[in-house]
């Protein structure tokens, strides 16, 4: 590569199903930023095909008759690039504006690190205040800079290094870009946050059910992962064995048998409820905000537990992993 790094080609690709506007923003803040769009359909009804070729973009549709999945999306995007693809990548959900001056700020952050395979950076909510569910995924978007573990699907990847390791695992419905990521640090490689805007997501949710599902979502992500990097989301999937499973186990066989057992299952609710509400606090949220967030984060080991038996079930029949939407 001739010059600096700061000169290198980039290409995006952006995925998506249904998104409508979000997709026209999404491609249109990436007009003038990378030398090549591509936009990957997992089949979607609402003419973002036309919309997106109406804009000249490059369009790849994948196969309805094989399940959709985020990483076959990317996957296939990736592969549009052709044999000799630019030397980075930029992955883009559809629902997601790319903010000014963010790729060449990425580039920036790979000068002089051949160690890097990932620079990301930091995600917001475009209307936080639109629900507690839209809040929530705005908080959960607030993560420190320096070098990390993993990283959301909004990312700037060296595509020798997504060669190297085969690029995202087709069958990971969730959490895939954590599984990849994974792969890439055992690959000896590292992984950057900087401290720079880089997208701007649009979760609207503004349904209970939509929140539910998402931590379905969730929950068969921990599963999955886990299943392949055992190491991975192990906190996580401890918690909702705990407060999912073993807690409610042990509050039914108080109310049937000893009522003391039930006394101390809703007495571990609520110290846990207190711990998430003081970590909340110590990461600068607003006391109120706090109070209302915990509620959710700890009714989420609910959902998580299903998302986590659906995936086992899934597993021990043989049956292909499918997408669980939101949205």
């Amino acid at each position: 590569m001739s010059g600096p790094i700061t000169d290198a080609s980039v290409a995006a690709v952006v995925i998506g199903r249904n998104e409508g506007a979000r997709l026209i923003r999404c491609l249109t803040s990436l007009k003038d930023q990378v030398d090549r769009v591509i936009y990957v359909d997992s089949g979607s009804t609402d003419g973002s095909v036309a919309a997106a070729r109406d804009m000249g973009v490059e369009v790849v549709e994948l196969d309805t008759t094989v399940p959709f999945t985020a990483a076959r999306a990317r996957n296939a995007g990736f592969a549009a690039l052709g044999g000799t693809p630019p030397p980075f990548v930029q992955f883009v959900d559809g629902d997601c504006g790319v903010a000014p001056g963010w790729i060449a700020a990425a580039l920036a952050g790979f000068d002089g690190r051949e160690d890097l395979a990932v620079v990301t950076g930091w995600r917001s909510e475009i209307h936080p205040e639109a629900s507690i569910y839209n809040a929530l995924v705005e908080f959960e978007w607030h993560r420190p800079a320096g070098e990390i573990p993993a990283c959301g699907g909004d990312m700037m990847v060296r595509s020798a290094d997504f060669i190297a390791v085969g690029g995202f695992d087709p069958t990971v419905i969730a959490a895939e870009d954590d599984e990849f990521c994974t792969r890439l640090r055992k690959s000896g490689k590292r992984l950057l946050r900087i401290p720079v805007a880089m997208t701007q997501h649009d979760a609207a949710m503004t349904r209970f059910g939509q929140w539910w599902q998402r931590a379905v979502r969730s929950g068969h992500g921990f599963a999955q992962v886990g299943d392949l990097h055992p190491e991975y989301f192990r906190p996580e999937r401890r918690r909702v064995m705990i407060f999912g499973a073993l807690l409610p186990l042990l509050a039914v066989i108080g109310l049937l048998a000893w009522m003391p057992l039930l006394w101390g299952a809703l007495a571990l609710y609520v110290l846990s409820y207190v711990r998430t509400v003081q970590g909340l606090r110590r990461e600068n949220l607003p006391p109120r905000a706090a109070l209302h967030q915990a509620i959710f984060l700890s009714l989420s080991k609910f959902p998580n537990l299903l998302g986590m038996l659906r995936y086992y079930l899934r597993k021990s029949r043989g049956r292909a992993m499918r997408i669980i939407e939101y949205k």
